[in-house]
């Protein structure tokens, strides 16, 4: 089941929020309930948000009471600006609304606002499904990189329920399962928000394959003691040089990795790479409400004090020089980065 469609003219998500207690489909019919669904993380992943925000540009189309062309262009340029202001640091949203009201700013005149608002549905359909497409291409490329008996580990959740289906690392992961190979995944938890231990865990138990939860800190122990030979992650934006914004804790991990000879691949649909940026020096990090730290209980009591303050940022940045390889659905970039991300991404424009 796909985590974003659209469905008798709604946008409908699997509510990610109170997974794995239940299993929920909520339905939306404002572009504003999907921008509020993005900032509290009913939905989330790059891939997943950055559709989401397409099909929240279709539902704009159809709330505009406008019939001429040009109101509607305006309604639909407004709704765009809330959409992206949703969520700063995952490239694919503001790409996936830049790429609908691209293909609406080129309509010939003459088509009236309802061909127009089906125009702009196609296109965000077509990212969806060309969504699940691009991911099951990454994962082929990706799954040549694990051997039989590999233990990885994998940080945050990059399944089918970041993206629309199958998923990036998650994804590579599943099809190395699906070809047979023997693999058992260390899932990092993920804190604050626990995308491992709730999200991660949770569809490695409907795929079958092995795994177990670890806390965050707990990564370099079994990187130095031998027990990995693979980390894979994903990434919500990554720039011309490598560097890899992904969810807070990649950038440990990385090191971790690196210190111990371990390898280590982000895996990045071309969407979520922004050549327009020369380092993650310059991608903007979201810091979200400190009270997702805060509020964390141990056997049901608060583990901070009433007048604690707290930090939250959402993502933090891998250099490039703890990279090892990038995996899209073109092909495995390599050392430089700077060349290889710019041919990669180059292969899948017209």
């Amino acid at each position: 089941m796909r985590s974003v469609f659209w469905e008798n003219n709604q946008l409908k998500m699997i509510d990610q929020r109170i997974l794995p207690a239940r299993f929920e489909i909520v339905s939306f019919n404002k572009h504003k309930q999907v921008a509020e669904a993005i900032k509290n993380m009913t939905v989330r992943g790059a891939p997943a948000i950055g559709a989401a925000a397409a099909f929240g540009l279709a539902l704009a189309g159809y709330e505009s009471a406008s019939s001429s062309r040009v109101d509607l262009l305006a309604d639909l340029r407004h709704a765009a600006t809330v959409l992206k202001d949703s969520r700063p640091t995952a490239v694919n949203l503001a790409w996936a609304v830049d790429r609908v009201m691209g293909v609406v700013a080129n309509i010939p005149e003459g088509r009236s606002a309802d061909e127009l608002c089906q125009i702009v549905l196609d296109e965000a359909q077509k990212i969806a499904d060309e969504d699940v497409e691009i991911n099951k291409r990454m994962a082929e490329h990706g799954a040549t990189l694990i051997n039989d008996g590999d233990t990885i580990i994998h940080h945050c959740n990059t399944g089918a329920l970041a993206t629309v289906d199958w998923g990036t690392a998650l994804g590579v992961i599943r099809t190395a399962h699906e070809q047979g190979k023997k693999i058992h995944v260390l899932v990092d938890e993920t804190r604050p928000r626990l995308q491992g231990a709730r999200l991660t865990a949770w569809e490695l138990e409907q795929y079958g394959i092995s795994y177990e939860i670890i806390s965050d800190n707990m990564s370099g122990h079994f990187l130095k003691a031998g027990k990995v030979q693979k980390c894979f992650v994903g990434s919500d934006r990554t720039t011309a040089n490598g560097d890899v914004a992904n969810k807070i804790g990649t950038y440990m991990l990385a090191l971790a990795a690196h210190d111990n000879g371990v390898p280590f691949y982000p895996v990045v649909p071309t969407s979520t790479i922004d050549l327009s940026l020369a380092s993650g020096d310059l991608i903007p990090i979201e810091e979200r409400n400190p009270n997702e730290v805060l509020d964390i209980q141990f056997q049901g009591e608060s583990v901070t004090p009433k007048n604690a303050k707290a930090r939250n940022p959402a993502f933090d940045v891998t250099p490039n020089r703890l990279v090892t390889g990038i995996v899209t659905e073109n092909g495995i970039a390599y050392p430089p980065f700077e060349v290889s991300l710019r041919k990669l991404t180059m292969d899948d424009r017209p």
